[in-house]
């Protein structure tokens, strides 16, 4: 399993990579909104939508992304409210984990609050990616905040393997570990300075730079988290199966969805 992971990243990085650096503003969000449409399209699984409201949610997801992309140059100028709202909503979503009941079956609250949840984390993913990309050196400031979520990512498998004993969130996530936690953060710190110095040259201090990848780090977790309780909710192991040994889009891209908002929120308030 882990080659088959291995292969599936070595074919998805350079990919990823082309989208970032060589893809001018308009197809980069095109290339971000049909990767999210199809994070969409597996959420409603999540949600235990029935087929009427799945459709109804990837079609609002569709008209969300198209008027935004649409009406960028008027929508793009709203950053700081709409990655307030994002970060709060989020926050809000994450409260949710405190409540979480193992057994519990979906009920209506689940499937309406899945529905919001749905929307407004990949809406707010797309916004902020957008956002980012346009920004001064915005492609490797977009690499940056993905090599933060890839570390962290990385960092806290090995860490929790090797040093992992108290555990995160054992009902929502038993593999899940303090210690690799602890761990995704420091990698995360390191790779972020690393890429920020040595090879970007980004105008941030040192302080700005560990404030935000720390708190992107966080956050990154916890949006792991949240799609870790919907999947147990509904007793599902993988949102899809897009990603030989990772899983669908969600599987591959919840940090990122969750750790976006936080990132461009910082970056605009402590850096831009």
């Amino acid at each position: 399993m882990l080659k088959i992971r291995i292969l599936t990243a070595l074919i998805i990085f350079p990919v990823t990579v082309a989208a970032v650096f060589l893809a001018p503003p308009w197809l980069f969000r095109l290339v971000i909104a049909v990767v999210l449409l199809m994070g969409c399209w597996e959420y409603r699984r999540l949600a235990d939508l029935s087929p009427t409201a799945g459709l109804a949610l990837v079609s609002a997801q569709f008209l969300v992304f198209a008027l935004l992309s649409w009406f960028w140059p008027q929508a793009g100028g709203y950053a700081l409210p709409a990655l307030g709202a994002g970060c709060l909503t989020w926050l809000l979503m994450f409260s949710r984990l405190a409540f979480y009941q193992e057994g519990k079956k979906p009920d209506a609250a689940f499937r309406r609050l899945g529905f919001l949840c749905g929307l407004s984390a990949l809406s707010f993913c797309f916004f902020s990616l957008a956002w980012l990309q346009e920004q001064a050196n915005g492609p490797f400031v977009v690499f940056l905040l993905l090599l933060i979520i890839w570390a962290s990512d990385v960092g806290a498998y090995f860490s929790g393997k090797r040093f992992g004993h108290r555990k995160l969130a054992p009902m929502i996530s038993p593999k899940k570990t303090w210690e690799g936690v602890a761990g995704g953060v420091v990698l995360a710190g390191l790779a972020a300075y690393l890429w920020s110095y040595t090879i970007a040259g980004l105008e941030i201090t040192p302080v700005q730079l560990a404030g935000l990848s720390v708190l992107t780090s966080l956050t990154s977790v916890c949006g792991d988290l949240f799609i870790s309780l919907q999947k147990r909710t509904m007793g599902m192991k993988d949102t899809g199966t897009l990603f030989p040994g990772h899983g669908g889009v969600l599987d591959r891209y919840d940090s990122l969805v969750s750790g976006a908002p936080f990132f461009a929120l910082a970056w605009l308030v402590f850096v831009t």
